[in-house]
């Protein structure tokens, strides 16, 4: 697909610093502006921490609705508390789970194959989280992955859709801070993130965890690259 009519704007970067609390409320309030003018927003980020304000920001703009999660990752991020904070990488949808319009049945986590304890004690008691492990997707196919998660969708008229480059196998994405063997691939990574984008309501995306400095060859960049193609070329299929 020839991008033509696709219009794209970046609106640059939101500066870090040590302060998490103040850092976090910035990029909250900057989610927030850009996603009230109701058009589509892809987040580039660093730590999966950061969806956590981006979330936030998402769901404050939806604030009379529920909002639909879906999760793509190889570790479930809902954790209560990691490394001694509430804000980790590891705590991203416990965070969600703490918002408002934010349910448990509204949360699809997508290629997990690696847990802490007290995750699969979490998960235990809210069974209304959907979790689609890398195995089921490898033994029931792709087809029923996506149908998986769209029948979770059908009264929802927003999601948010958040993309942790290590749901790839360390084969097609070894530059990430937590590597799992047994993940998806690249193109199966591609095919799922077209049909979700294309054919559900999602409004906004983060990409998260490409580490340059780990990376070989730069696969992890140019995988990631290639899933920033197929969002555009999912929203210009909208479009047309």
């Amino acid at each position: 697909m020839v991008f033509k009519n696709l219009k794209l704007s970046d609106v640059g970067n939101v500066p870090v610093h040590l302060n998490w609390e103040k850092y976090f409320g910035e990029v909250k309030q900057q989610a927030y502006n850009l996603i009230a003018k109701e058009k589509f927003c892809l987040f580039l980020g660093g730590d999966h921490s950061v969806s956590i304000p981006l979330e936030m920001g998402f769901a404050q703009t939806h604030a009379r609705e529920k909002v639909g999660i879906i999760h793509f990752d190889a570790h479930s991020d809902i954790a209560n508390e990691h490394d001694g904070h509430h804000w980790s990488h590891a705590c991203t949808q416990r965070r969600a789970l703490d918002l408002p319009n934010v349910e448990p049945a509204g949360l699809t986590m997508v290629g997990i194959r690696a847990y802490m304890e007290d995750e699969l004690e979490f998960l235990a008691k809210y069974p209304a989280i959907r979790v689609i492990s890398a195995r089921e997707i490898y033994c029931q196919g792709l087809t029923h992955t996506y149908a998986a998660i769209s029948e979770r969708y059908q009264d929802y008229r927003s999601i948010y859709f958040s993309i942790d480059i290590d749901v790839l196998d360390p084969a097609f994405a070894p530059g990430t801070g937590t590597p799992e063997a047994g993940g998806l691939s690249t193109r199966e990574l591609m095919e799922l993130v077209k049909e979700i984008i294309t054919l559900l309501p999602v409004e906004a995306v983060d990409i998260v965890e490409v580490s340059p400095p780990l990376d070989s060859a730069n696969v992890t960049c140019w995988a990631a690259l290639k899933v920033i193609y197929e969002i555009f070329g999912a929203i210009a299929s909208r479009k047309a």
